[in-house]
């Protein structure tokens, strides 16, 4: 099974967006929610090689990026081959 992950905060229309994308396709994900900051921010900066911006995606462990990265691949046709695992 595909392993989805998607840090996120509360107010961000960009993280509804990424997520919205990935409901459309039907898989499930594990969302991160990091408004509030600690440990999971803390992972997420390290994980995405410095990156503080939200979403950042990762599919079985590899990192997507945001958003924009997720829509380019979707664009591209490459979205389902990633999500087909």
């Amino acid at each position: 099974m595909t392993k989805i992950e998607i840090y996120t905060k509360f107010t961000c229309p960009f993280c509804y967006r990424a997520k919205d994308l990935l409901k459309q396709k039907g898989v499930s994900f594990e969302e991160y929610e990091i408004s509030m900051g600690g440990a999971k921010r803390a992972e997420m900066i390290e994980r995405a090689n410095g990156r503080t911006t939200v979403p950042q995606i990762f599919i079985n462990d590899k990192h997507i990026g945001g958003s924009d990265d997720l829509a380019a691949l979707e664009a591209a046709g490459k979205l389902d081959a990633l999500l087909a695992g």
